[in-house]
C-alpha cells in the first residue's frame, strides 16, 4: 500500500521544473522556425506582388505608346487615361515612389522633344534575399 500512496503524491505533484523547462525550450524552438517561414514567406509574397505591379504597369506604358505614338510623361497619365485603375503602391517601400526611365527614341517623324517614360522600377535599393537582384532593377 504504500508504493501506491507514494505513486498518487507524485502524480498530485505536478511536473517538476526540469520537465517544464524542457517543454518550453522545444516550445520555444518551434516557434522560432515557424516564425523565420512565415517572415521568408511575407518577403516571397512582397516580392511575387512587385513583379505583378511591374508587369501591369509596362503593359500599360506600352499600350499607351502604342495608341498614342507618344509615351506617357508620367505615370499618372495612365491613370487619367484608363490604361490602369490606379498607381499602385510599391510593396517593398509601401509607398507610391515608382523609378522612371525615360524614353529616347521618337515614335513619329514630327516629335521634337521627348518628355515620356518608357520603363518603371522599384524605389528600393534592398536586394531581393531570393533573387539575389536589387528591387530597383527588377
Amino acid at each position: 500500500m504504500r508504493a501506491e500512496t507514494r505513486q498518487r503524491s507524485r502524480a498530485q505533484r505536478g511536473f517538476t521544473l526540469l520537465e517544464l523547462m524542457i517543454v518550453i525550450t522545444i516550445m520555444l524552438i518551434l516557434a522560432s522556425l515557424a516564425a523565420g517561414g512565415y517572415y521568408q514567406t511575407v518577403i516571397h509574397a512582397r516580392e511575387a506582388a512587385l513583379h505583378h505591379d511591374l508587369d501591369v504597369m509596362r503593359h500599360a506604358i506600352q499600350d499607351y505608346t502604342r495608341d498614342r505614338n507618344v509615351p506617357p510623361s508620367s505615370l499618372q497619365d495612365l491613370v487619367d487615361y484608363r490604361y490602369i485603375g490606379a498607381v499602385p503602391t510599391d510593396p517593398i517601400t509601401k509607398q507610391k515612389d515608382w523609378n522612371t526611365d525615360a524614353c529616347d527614341a521618337f515614335y513619329s517623324s514630327d516629335q521634337t522633344s521627348m518628355n515620356g517614360i518608357c520603363d518603371v522600377h522599384s524605389a528600393s535599393d534592398a536586394v531581393s534575399p531570393f533573387e539575389n537582384i536589387a528591387y530597383s532593377q527588377f
